[in-house]
């Protein structure tokens, strides 16, 4: 067998199960959002006007001319890029302003920066689980890719807790070593169901088992508590949080990760984690949006106010002509589909007949059987976009077969 037949083989079955992701190549305007240019061809003209339902800038935080401006503002200050890894000259004044944003965000000691939330993830995990001596990992059962990756790769002994079942994680913390180091690891929102964790039952085994915790707020970090910090803030429990996990990514809208911890915990990771001492810094551009950003969430809850409305009006409007919205405890809203090829021809027809993107949702990022589409509303898509992507959508769901909820 040649290394070409190889790949060829593996893609081809890839199509034959409808997993195969095609990406759709777009072009953002500023003060257009939700609507963008599409390229059919990267040499042809682009089809204008085209909707995007499944954008993770949740609150359009990314077309905000104020941190549009404050990008701009460094760029022609500093530069394209931070000149290397923070190690060696990559640390500007930028990124120490943001990690002191940061920290002061979530009431901890200190923040690290990471060029995206996955490496944060990954780097974090692996840094703990390598470095602490006999550590346990316990991991939530559909934990994101970026944390599996930090777990299997510090090769620390780990357990797979079900999820958000707090009765089954005491009982595998009361069953190993009460002397051994543990560190359990999980999610505020998980983001392809929509479902939050119980942080408050969390905190209280863990406390109870003298275990750390390690939190995921990357789709609630801008989105929820007084100040957006995330889940933690919003249900009173962000101090007692050991570390906390974020994402620069998605509601703040530029890119980026990090973490926030205590003073020690944050310098143990910058000082042995790999995937920090070896990584070129962020542009300082980036690290300018991202406080801009974060300042402009900090100051007031409306734009929160006006997502969580925009989310709750789509789910009862979807819900109202019958298409089966699965529960969702969060902005997002997943619409089962439960096939894959059909999935992918829905989100092509949607496209194709109406000028609406969606990416359908397909295994490995949901188990086979439930695919879906995944739409997140931003305080941007006003009643008549929704009331057109609603039309579209049922047009398109009774043209394949599919069936209405009563």
């Amino acid at each position: 067998m040649t290394f070409d037949k190889l790949f060829q083989d593996k893609l081809n079955q890839l199509h034959d199960e409808g997993r195969y992701r095609i990406f759709a190549e777009l072009e953002r305007q500023v003060g257009q959002f939700p609507a963008v240019n599409f390229y059919e061809d990267t040499n042809k003209e682009p089809v204008p006007d085209v909707k995007v339902w499944c954008s993770n800038d949740y609150l359009g935080m990314g077309q905000d001319q104020r941190v549009i401006d404050a990008m701009t503002k460094a760029l022609q200050e500093c530069g394209a890029g931070a000149g290397g890894t923070r190690n060696i000259s990559g640390t500007t004044h930028y990124h120490a302003v943001l990690e002191q944003e940061l920290a002061n965000w979530h009431n901890k000691d200190a923040a690290l920066l990471f060029t995206s939330g996955y490496v944060a993830n990954q780097t974090a995990l692996m840094t703990l689980g390598r470095e602490i001596k006999d550590v346990i990992l316990y991991s939530d059962a559909l934990n994101h890719n970026s944390m599996i990756q930090g777990i299997k790769q510090s090769r620390a002994e780990k357990r797979i807790w079900a999820h958000n079942d707090v009765e089954d994680l005491e009982q595998k913390l009361a069953a190993d070593n009460p002397d051994a180091p543990k560190i359990v690891i999980f999610e505020s929102v998980y983001s392809m169901d929509g479902d939050v964790a119980p942080l408050r039952e969390i905190i209280d085994v863990c406390k109870k088992y003298n275990a750390l915790t390690f939190l995921d707020e990357v789709h609630a970090v801008g989105m929820y508590g007084k100040h957006g910090a995330g889940i933690a803030e919003r249900d009173g429990v962000m101090d007692e949080i050991d570390i906390i996990q974020g994402t620069l990514g998605k509601a703040v809208g530029v890119v980026g990760g990090y973490i926030a911890a205590k003073k020690e915990i944050v310098d143990f990771i910058r000082s042995f984690g790999d995937g920090f001492i070896f990584t070129t810094a962020l542009p300082p551009a980036i690290a300018a949006g991202a406080i801009k950003s974060i300042q402009l969430l900090k100051e007031g809850d409306s734009i929160r106010a006006a997502h969580q409305e925009r989310s709750q009006t789509l789910k009862d409007k979807l819900t109202a002509v019958g298409i089966p919205v699965m529960p969702s405890q969060c902005h997002i809203v997943p619409v089962f589909v439960g096939d894959p090829v059909r999935c992918k021809q829905m989100t092509d027809e949607l496209m194709k007949q109406f000028g609406i993107y969606v990416q359908p949702i397909n295994y490995p990022t949901v188990p086979k059987g439930t695919e879906r589409i995944r739409l997140t509303p931003c305080p941007l898509h006003n009643d008549d976009i929704m009331d057109e992507f609603i039309d579209a959508l049922c047009q398109i769901w009774d043209q394949m077969g599919l069936k209405r909820a009563a």
